[in-house]
């Protein structure tokens, strides 16, 4: 326990460059060294979602109001999560599916409510004015309204014109046999494109900025551990060799008892 007490920056740099190692062998191939770290994560990531869950949740907002506060009808929510688990009975689990109406309805209510409030300020900002104009002072009858520029019109045009001609794409009550239809619905396809484009791109750039953290960490953290960057390299190439071998005779023993 002593060493253990004295080396633990070491150990736990040791253990993160093993872990980053065996999960990013997965980028040659699927194998047993990669899928005894994923588990070990996802363990590790249950362990962590119950801990948050009593700590964060039940404990302040159940436990404590009941033992600590004497807020007895709490006690009650227990008796509505144990009939979850009436769904292993064959003659009872009427109970559980109700319970689990009840939770459905409230969370399909919470989705509406979320899906008006997230997309009516959409709807409502979609209106951009078009024609530059001054600043309009507040009156009695309306509020203030700021100044429209060139650049500003210009950039809410192209807004409009994205935004009718994605609408247009997606409206299906009637054949679109005009030309102008056809051309707005295609061009909405495209505009489309462009998004879906521009998405991947910013998630490949997050999948880059955790492959350039976890390298960061390899070689400038667990690195000078172990004699500097040049030790590090060879040690990462000793490695994929190592994985390499591992990988070619796991696949030559399955295609062996394959025959």
């Amino acid at each position: 326990m002593n060493w253990i007490s004295a080396n633990k920056e070491a150990i736990g740099l040791w253990i993160g460059a093993i872990c980053t190692l065996g999960l990013y062998s997965v980028l040659y191939k699927e194998n047993k060294l990669y899928r005894l770290f994923e588990h070990i994560f996802l363990g590790l990531a249950t362990g962590f979602g119950v801990a948050a869950t009593w700590n964060e949740v039940l404990k302040p907002k159940w436990w404590e109001p009941i033992w600590v506060k004497g807020q007895w009808w709490w006690i009650l929510t227990l008796v509505a999560g144990l009939l979850y688990y009436f769904i292993y009975s064959r003659k009872y689990n009427w109970l559980a599916r109700a319970m689990i109406g009840f939770f459905l309805g409230v969370a399909s209510g919470q989705s509406f409510q979320g899906f008006v409030n997230d997309l009516w300020p959409q709807i409502r900002t979609s209106f951009k004015p078009l024609i530059p104009h001054a600043l309009i002072a507040k009156t009695a009858d309306h509020p203030a309204i700021k100044a429209v520029t060139l650049p500003d019109a210009i950039n809410n045009l192209i807004f409009m014109v994205t935004l009718l001609c994605v609408m247009s794409y997606f409206f299906f009550s009637f054949e679109q046999k005009h030309p102008v239809q056809k051309g707005m619905a295609k061009m909405g396809r495209w505009l489309m494109m462009f998004t879906f484009g521009a998405i991947f791109g910013s998630t490949i750039m997050a999948r880059l900025a955790l492959l350039i953290d976890r390298m960061d960490y390899l070689l400038n953290d667990f690195g000078p551990r172990i004699g500097g960057p040049v030790v590090m390299f060879g040690l990462l190439m000793a490695l994929t060799v190592l994985l390499l071998v591992l990988v070619t005779a796991q696949k030559q023993q399955t295609d062996a008892e394959t025959e």
